[in-house]
């Protein structure tokens, strides 16, 4: 079961934050001048065994990609603190 999500830019994803938390059920994708720059996936207390499954494969499949390229979360942070840094400057 692949899930679709919605497109929403990065303002509007602001402004409405708080519907975005609340309300929202299904996954956004977080767009900035037509590029994704992140997801908002929402996590409900009350998921059926096969959203819990299609998260678990996600998990995996994205798992798997980063081992292929043999990438790791200290590597994934530290770009990140790397990319963050140079944007405060």
């Amino acid at each position: 079961m692949a899930i679709e999500p919605q497109r929403v830019g990065i303002r509007e994803f602001r402004q409405k934050l708080s519907s975005y938390l609340l309300d929202s059920g299904a996954p956004l994708a977080i767009m900035r001048h037509g590029d994704t720059v992140g997801y908002y996936i929402p996590v409900r207390r009350k998921r059926s065994e096969e959203e819990r499954a299609a998260f678990r494969e996600a998990a995996a499949k994205f798992q798997q990609l980063l081992d292929d390229k043999g990438i790791s979360e200290d590597d994934i942070r530290a770009d990140f603190k790397q990319w963050r840094s140079g944007k405060r400057k």
